[in-house]
């Protein structure tokens, strides 16, 4: 069995690092590519929440131009870029990413539509407490076109699935997931739309839950405490 640490290195062999069940707010990183409104929904949750509240202590991306960096900075967050084309090699980019998560101590990395599979060296660090999320419901239509290929399947209910984040594309274990109603008329826009608010929401609680109780991991199944 694992169960989530908080603050500590890497999930032990054994299974078992720090307890994570203290009702204290936790330290959560986002690693971002794009436009941000998952990081957004964190930011807002932040500020209408009475404490403690996962505190959002960092947005780090892989592009510099993110717009997610800029939703960062307006609200004082620090920002960090760990851009691919400035190391020799993907190992060597993916330890850099793990060195600029070191920087802000957290208990959780959160993948907010960051668009690149990290490898070995961020996973020897981070593995076990870092999650994504991924609009399908997984292991249904992993990869980038999920939306698309679910309507262009025929599905009548899609959803949203949340992770953690395991050497493969989208195939970590399954922290949550939610269902969202395929209408008819529905085009990739609209029913994208309809997932990502969903989405937002179902990251907000889990992020919650998973820093106020902490998490235990049995095989492939997530347990919230």
């Amino acid at each position: 069995m694992q169960r989530g640490n908080r603050g500590a290195g890497p999930l032990s062999s054994a299974g078992v690092t720090d307890d994570p069940t203290s009702a204290t707010a936790g330290r959560v990183v986002v690693l971002l590519s794009g436009t941000g409104t998952l990081f957004q929904a964190l930011l807002d949750a932040a500020r209408r929440a009475a404490p403690p509240w996962p505190r959002v202590v960092a947005a780090i991306s892989d592009r510099a131009d993110a717009e997610g960096l800029q939703r960062a900075r307006a609200a004082g967050v620090p920002t960090a870029v760990v851009a691919p084309a400035d190391f020799p090699d993907r190992a060597t980019w993916d330890a850099a990413v793990a060195r600029a998560v070191d920087v802000f101590s957290p208990d959780l990395v959160v993948l907010a539509g960051f668009m690149r599979v990290l490898g070995a060296p961020f996973l020897a660090r981070y593995g076990g407490r870092t999650i994504t999320a991924h609009p399908a419901l997984l292991p249904a239509f992993p990869g980038a076109h999920a939306v698309r290929e679910a309507l262009d399947y025929g599905v009548q209910v899609t959803g949203c699935s949340l992770i953690l984040v395991d050497a493969g594309t989208d195939t970590g274990p399954v922290v949550a997931q939610r269902a969202v109603e395929v209408r008819d008329g529905d085009d990739e826009a609209s029913l994208h739309e309809r997932i990502k608010m969903v989405e937002r929401e179902m990251l907000v609680d889990v992020v919650t839950r998973m820093l106020s109780r902490g998490w235990s991991v049995e095989g492939r199944k997530v347990r919230l405490g």
